[in-house]
């Protein structure tokens, strides 16, 4: 077993491995004063042939004995995954899943579990120190040790895990992830605060993570002798990739400039499969590699398109919007309603306001709370232009509610100057990307139809970067 315990803000933290989980392929149990979870790693020893991204999934699971709680229900038991659990699962992943080679095509579990829980330390920002360290002690390749932190700030100054007390008085409340090198996550929510103090606020985090929770995590490594799996390298056959580019290329810079999206999805995959269709037979055996090598030249294609030709592949500039237009009071007997229109991406956004009774009641670790501003995101597969099962909201649903939902929250009125429930429920029409920023748009609109006064229009928009050697382009 090797333990580090260490101070951290006044705090105890504490990470050990060896002594729990012992037939995962990494386990580790850290504490953070009276929050403890532990995180596994399970790798398949078979790699998932066919497969050209990383089959990683997390989960993570707060046991109600973890609070001295018993679940509510009638069988008494931990059941379907809560929006928190969801929530907190996409939120380990997101900066882990960059850490890991996308060439590792072995199927990877991690599962972190909440054991004791206090009511000051959110468990959510040791899981993810917790799940890198178990990562470093896996047999799993990790470009890691990697942790995160949560910030608040009270009259001007920064604090570093706040307990959920000093939240409450907080005007922000950033998780920030990241490596020794750089940070690989953001996620938040802040009261209408100037871009200069969130730069501020997100270098103080950097400080912290690598001052704070790195180096325990190398200190618990530097006793240990871990042996990495080897990530499989593919080799493209230059011949293939000489004849994709000779057959396929001049087609696909031409349909990569459609304007349309579904004309511009048709023409590509019509010089998809005419491709397979006249390479299969001189390459008997190698469809799979025939596909990796089309996508990774029309990957290469796009992004030649946007850093040299300084366009995008509707035509537009860096800078420029697509059209938007927005309509309210579209539906006749509803509270309020609107429809928001950007490009290919459409969402229809309807308010609803009830009574306190109303609310929504949670049973949390910390006991029964209630919620009185939801924000429901619905994406169909209609909106696509395919098909699909519908059975309930999945992850991506519920991370992009919470995130329009978090961009609404810091404007609405308190419950002393409204005091009514308000549900907001965005459908997604028709997606062309950006569809939660929409959705903040719309919601917007909806509340204002619903007469609900808010203290100012929120909007919201998507960025992308991407990187060509010393050449980056910012996308909004």
């Amino acid at each position: 077993m090797r333990r580090v315990k260490t101070k951290v803000f006044g705090k105890e933290l504490e990470i050990e491995t060896g002594r729990l989980a012992k037939q995962a392929d990494g386990a580790v149990l850290a504490r953070y004063e009276g929050t403890t979870v532990l995180a596994t790693v399970v790798a398949s020893k078979e790699k998932s042939e066919g497969e050209d991204f990383l089959p990683l999934t997390v989960n993570y699971q707060e046991k109600a004995y973890a609070a001295g709680r018993i679940p509510g229900g009638y069988f008494k038991r931990e059941g379907r995954p809560s929006e928190k659990e969801v929530l907190t699962s996409r939120l380990i992943d997101r900066p882990i899943r960059p850490l890991i080679p996308k060439d590792f095509t072995y199927a990877t579990q991690i599962i972190v579990t909440v054991l004791s829980a206090d009511q000051d330390n959110d468990p959510d920002v040791l899981s993810i120190t917790a799940v890198s360290s178990a990562l470093m002690v896996s047999d799993v390749p990790f470009d890691g040790p990697a942790a995160a932190v949560r910030v608040g700030r009270i009259n001007g100054e920064f604090i570093c895990n706040p307990t959920r007390t000093e939240l409450e008085k907080s005007d922000m409340d950033i998780v920030v992830a990241g490596t020794k090198e750089a940070i690989v996550m953001v996620e938040g929510s802040l009261s209408e605060i100037p871009e200069a103090e969130v730069v501020e606020a997100l270098l103080f985090a950097h400080r912290c993570i690598i001052e704070e929770f790195i180096k325990p995590q190398e200190e618990l490594l530097s006793g240990l002798t871990v042996k990495k799996r080897e990530v499989p390298t593919s080799i493209e056959d230059p011949s293939l990739k000489e004849n994709v580019v000779s057959y396929a290329g001049d087609r696909l810079r031409e349909a990569i400039r459609i304007s349309s999206k579904v004309a511009r999805r048709e023409a590509i995959q019509t010089a998809f499969d005419d491709t397979v269709k006249a390479l299969a037979p001189k390459f008997p055996g190698m469809e799979a590699d025939i596909v990796k090598s089309f996508d990774k030249l029309k990957k290469d294609l796009v992004r030649k398109l946007i850093v040299e030709e300084k366009r995008r592949i509707d035509g537009r500039g860096y800078t420029d919007i697509r059209p938007i237009s927005g309509e309210v009071g579209f539906l006749p007997r509803t509270h309020g309603s609107a429809l928001f229109t950007r490009g290919e991406t459409q969402v229809a956004v309807v308010s609803t306001l009830g009574t306190t009774y109303d609310e929504q009641r949670i049973d949390a670790l910390e006991g029964e709370v209630t919620k009185r501003f939801m924000l429901h995101y619905n994406f169909p597969p209609f909106s696509v232009g395919e098909i699909g099962n519908r059975l309930g909201p999945g992850r991506r649903e519920i991370g992009h509610g919470a995130l329009a939902e978090r961009a609404i929250l810091p404007v609405l009125p308190s419950k002393d100057e409204f005091p009514y429930t308000i549900r907001v429920v965005s459908d997604v029409l028709e997606s062309n990307g950006s569809s939660s920023m929409a959705t903040v748009c719309g919601a917007t609109l909806s509340l204002m139809d619903a007469g609900i006064p808010v203290r100012a229009p929120v909007a919201g928009i998507a960025m992308g970067l991407i990187k060509e050697e010393d050449q980056f382009v910012i996308l909004t």
